[in-house]
């Protein structure tokens, strides 16, 4: 079967997602897509380029796999003569009716925001199939998409949000997991050098960070011994709270910055003893699942997409429920001991690798495309 994908906003965790289900999929897949920038710009004139790429290479596949960044109404419409019958299935990595926007961004408080929210919902009515990469995040934007109706004055149409409510169905994401493998070195445990904290997500206000590191200062007032390696990329607009972490954190930090390389990332992983996870916003949280499956201890929010990634009835000595819970818990993990963590630690996370996964992704595309056909 012939697959294109159509990738508005080609860099990080879009292009891998991408480029790694080409890579592992029995299918024929191609990717059209455009460099990842102005993401704003790609909503908005992304599938007029994709369209006129799509229509002069002349393709035909058997199905269209485009993602939340491309408007599908203004692709399916430039191309009609091309796509009448062909089926599309719209993944969503992220969606803009829900995903908090930057308190720098001034597009909120001049009411321009809802045009992003619109393309991902009139894209959503035009796909044949709507896929989310957690259930969280499926019943997150099924829940907000009836509220973004309602602030329409008339015509609204808000019967659509069951309509494509009954098309929308979660696909996890798959991940390039076992590339880790060969970094993950069985050696003594050492119970003499305190616990090894880890941060490898974005520096951004929607990881929270203020918590993160709110709890962390606690921690050293209380006496409480412990290590730091902070990873992740930075922006020239950070929050504040890295420059003071970096100050009163000092003597605990073995490393402060972004890895340089993969395998830098994925040692520091493998050595690294508790995740802390304080983030506000996660549809999915590839940070988190790397670092679990590196051996890493989590202490995840009980809300957003980590709790399925735990494993049910064992879920409780991995999650808090506020931030005097992290706090306490934090301290007990510290000072339990690394050879509590590990004994504790049983979370079975390799069913997002695309060995698994591709497989899955490969069967419900294909009963997709076989389904629109024979319909």
């Amino acid at each position: 079967m012939k697959i294109v994908i159509l990738e508005p906003f080609m860099v990080g965790s879009h292009a891998a997602w991408a480029r790694e289900y080409q890579r592992h999929s029995r299918h024929d897949v191609q990717i059209l897509g455009l460099d990842g920038k102005y993401w704003k710009w790609r909503m908005h004139g992304g599938a007029v380029s994709l369209a006129r790429q799509f229509s002069d290479e002349g393709l035909r596949p058997d199905l269209l796999f485009a993602t939340d960044m491309l408007d599908v109404t203004t692709f399916l419409a430039l191309t009609r003569q091309q796509t009448a019958d062909i089926p599309l299935a719209l993944y969503f990595h992220e969606n803009q009716l829900s995903y908090p926007w930057s308190p720098n961004d001034a597009d909120p408080a001049l009411k321009r925001d809802a045009h992003y929210c619109f393309i991902n919902y009139s894209s959503a009515l035009a796909a044949d199939a709507v896929l989310f990469n957690s259930d969280f995040h499926r019943y997150d934007f099924l829940n907000e998409l009836p509220k973004f109706l309602s602030s329409f004055p008339d015509y609204n149409e808000k019967d659509n949000a069951q309509e494509i409510a009954g098309k929308c169905q979660t696909l996890h994401l798959g991940l390039d997991l076992k590339k880790f493998d060969q970094y993950r070195v069985d050696v003594p445990i050492d119970e003499v050098s305190p616990p090894l904290l880890l941060w490898n997500h974005r520096w951004e206000y929607d990881k929270n960070p203020d918590e993160f590191f709110r709890a962390l200062f606690i921690l050293q007032d209380h006496g409480i011994d412990f290590e730091l390696v902070v990873l992740g990329e930075s922006y020239q607009k950070r929050p504040a709270i890295f420059d003071e972490a970096y100050k009163k954190l000092a003597s605990r930090i073995v490393h402060w910055g972004y890895a340089d390389s993969f395998s830098e990332y994925a040692q520091w992983l493998c050595r690294a003893d508790i995740l802390p996870v304080t983030s506000i916003h996660d549809f999915f949280g590839i940070s988190v699942v790397e670092a679990i499956y590196c051996g890493c201890f989590p202490l995840l929010p009980d809300r957003l997409a980590y709790p399925e990634h735990l494993p049910k009835g064992q879920s409780d000595r991995y999650l808090y429920s506020d931030f005097d819970s992290l706090v306490s818990q934090l301290k007990s993990l510290c000072l339990g001991g690394k050879a509590l963590l590990n004994e504790q630690l049983s979370i079975p996370i390799g069913h997002y690798d695309w060995s698994v996964a591709a497989p899955g992704y490969d069967n419900l595309l294909e009963h997709l495309a076989f389904q629109r056909k024979s319909g």
